[in-house]
C-alpha cells in the first residue's frame, strides 16, 4: 500500500517540496507519494488529528506552523526542542515525532558548497528569526568560533544569543555596527527574507567593507542570486545561495521518514531545473 507524506503551511502553492520528494520516491522505487496541503492556523490542530487518522507516515511543516505543531507532538527531538521549532514530523506507529533538518541542512551545504570548515570561523548571523534560530544552534553544535549576530531589533538578537551557548563567542549589534565590523568575519549569512522575490532590489547590509575571500550566504533561493550575492561577487567574495539549504534539509527529513538518504545532486538538479524556468 502505497504511503502518504505531507507538507503542511500556510501558503503552500509554490512549494517545490512535492516535485523533489515525488521524484526520489520514483528514482528509488519507494510506494510513496508526497502532498502540500494549505493548512490554516486556526486548522493546524485538526490537521495533525488527521495526521493520526489517516496514517500519514511523515510530513514537514513550514510557515507559520513551526512552533505551533510543537504542543500536538507526542514527542519532539532534543535538538528540535532547543531550537523551539519543528519541521518535520516522523508518525512511528500513531506517535509523532517531532524534528529540525533546516539548520543541519544549512551547515552540511555549506559546508560542501563552499569547501569551508566551520569550526573556528567568525560568522555573522544577519536576522534573529526561526531560520537564525536553527542555523545558530547549529553552527555552534559545528564548533564555531565566533557566532555574532545583528538584527533591526537588538534585543531580540541578546535574547537568541542568551539561549545559546555560553562557550561561544557572541554579541548582538545593530546593523549599522555589523556594517563597521564586517571585515572581522570568515563568513556571513543572511537568514532575512530581504532582498527576495518580489522585492529584489532590497540588500540586508551594506558590502562596503566586506574583505576578499569572505564567504557570504543567503537562504533565499528565489531569484538564484539576489542583489546582494552579485554585489558580494564582485567584491570577491565566495557566494552560496540558498538552494542548497533547501535540498539538505529536504534530504534530511527524508532519511528520518524512511531511513534511507536520497540522491541529493539529483534533487538538486530537479529544484534548479524548476526555478530556472
Amino acid at each position: 500500500m502505497e504511503k502518504l507524506y505531507a507538507l503542511f503551511g500556510c501558503p503552500v502553492h509554490h512549494s517545490l517540496s512535492p516535485l523533489m520528494h515525488n521524484d526520489a520516491f520514483r528514482h528509488m522505487n519507494i510506494a510513496a507519494h508526497y502532498h502540500a496541503f494549505h493548512v490554516e492556523p486556526e486548522y493546524l490542530k485538526d490537521a495533525v488529528a488527521g495526521v493520526r487518522a489517516l496514517g500519514i507516515a511523515g510530513l514537514n511543516v513550514t510557515i507559520p506552523h513551526k512552533t505551533a505543531v510543537m504542543p500536538l507532538l507526542d514527542d519532539i527531538d532534543a535538538e528540535a526542542r532547543r531550537i523551539g521549532a519543528v519541521n518535520t514530523i516522523v508518525n512511528e506507529n500513531g506517535r509523532l515525532i517531532g524534528y529540525n533538518t533546516d539548520g543541519p541542512g544549512y551547515v552540511r551545504a555549506l559546508e560542501e558548497e563552499t569547501n569551508v570548515e566551520i569550526k573556528d570561523k567568525r560568522i555573522l548571523l544577519i536576522g534573529a528569526g526561526g531560520a537564525a534560530r536553527g542555523i545558530y544552534f547549529s553552527l555552534i553544535d559545528r564548533g564555531a568560533k565566533q557566532i555574532d549576530i545583528c538584527n533591526r531589533t537588538v534585543p531580540k538578537a541578546k535574547q537568541l544569543i542568551e539561549e545559546g551557548d555560553a562557550a561561544v563567542s557572541s554579541a548582538a549589534y545593530s546593523l549599522n555596527e555589523a556594517e563597521q565590523r564586517l571585515g572581522e568575519y570568515d563568513i556571513v549569512i543572511n537568514t532575512t527574507s530581504v532582498g527576495m522575490y518580489p522585492n529584489m532590489e532590497e540588500m540586508p547590509l551594506s558590502l562596503a567593507n566586506l574583505k576578499e575571500g569572505t564567504i557570504v550566504s543567503d537562504i533565499i533561493y528565489n531569484p538564484l542570486e539576489t542583489k546582494w550575492l552579485k554585489e558580494a561577487r564582485e567584491r570577491n567574495a565566495i557566494v552560496q545561495n540558498g538552494v542548497g539549504m533547501f535540498i539538505y534539509q529536504g534530504a534530511l527529513a527524508f532519511e528520518k521518514w524512511t531511513g534511507i538518504f536520497p540522491d541529493v545532486e539529483r534533487m538538486k538538479k530537479i529544484v534548479m531545473e524548476q526555478l530556472r524556468r
